[in-house]
């Protein structure tokens, strides 16, 4: 972001937060809602915001995500409140966050050939920002997983060099903030109970059986 911009900044963190539903009542709506919409492409055509987000749509319905220049930084399941996501995406990382689709096509691509069983890794780029040190070790062993496979949490936890923090290293994973991509969901209990998931157990359930991983009943 150039300081010279002639978008103003505050502009730029109200309209791009709110978009054109900005404008739904009373007199110029519309007039208001194609001003916004400009305002909105400009900035994405620009590379102003440092925040891009669209829904992408899954299996389990409309996923949140959410891209930096450095990657994908955030996906979101259905159930959780894209104002709450983007309010801790704005306070954690920038204001500046616009509604685009266009810079959440890889994403949308890869993850629809992975629903379709056609893509077993993806490719995308990732931005950490919103992972601390000790949840990077550990969902940077989880990344390493493959297709297919499984770990328990008391592996993760060792391969992230805390071999005795198994619910720490559980906690991690509760709060990965790019689920699916970053497989969370093949980290099982030791004996191979499905333990915990962020998404919800019948989530990891599907996702480790569309996987061909072994599946434990409960």
């Amino acid at each position: 972001m150039t300081d010279n911009s002639p978008t103003d900044s505050s502009a730029i963190v109200e309209v791009l937060r709110l978009g054109p539903a900005c404008a739904h009542d009373g007199a110029g709506a519309s007039a208001a809602a194609q001003a916004a919409r400009r305002l909105v492409d400009r900035v994405a055509a620009e590379g102003l915001a440092d925040v891009s987000y669209a829904t992408v749509e899954s299996p389990f319905g409309s996923l949140f995500a959410a891209t930096t220049k450095r990657g994908l930084v955030r996906l979101a399941f259905p159930e959780e409140s894209t104002d709450s996501v983007l309010e801790r995406i704005a306070r954690r990382l920038s204001p500046r966050i616009v509604e685009a689709a266009a810079p959440l096509d890889p994403v949308r691509r890869e993850l629809e050939d992975y629903f379709t069983g056609r893509r077993r890794t993806f490719d995308l780029s990732l931005d950490w920002s919103l992972i601390g040190p000790f949840g990077r070790r550990v969902l940077g062993v989880t990344s390493e997983i493959p297709y297919g496979g499984v770990l328990s949490y008391a592996e993760v936890a060792a391969e992230a060099g805390s071999p005795r923090g198994s619910r720490a290293a559980g906690n991690a994973l509760g709060s990965n903030p790019i689920p699916i991509v970053i497989p969370c969901h093949r980290v099982l209990r030791s004996g191979g109970a499905l333990g915990g998931y962020g998404g919800g157990l019948e989530r990891k359930r599907w996702l480790l059986e569309l996987e061909g991983a072994p599946t434990p009943r409960r």
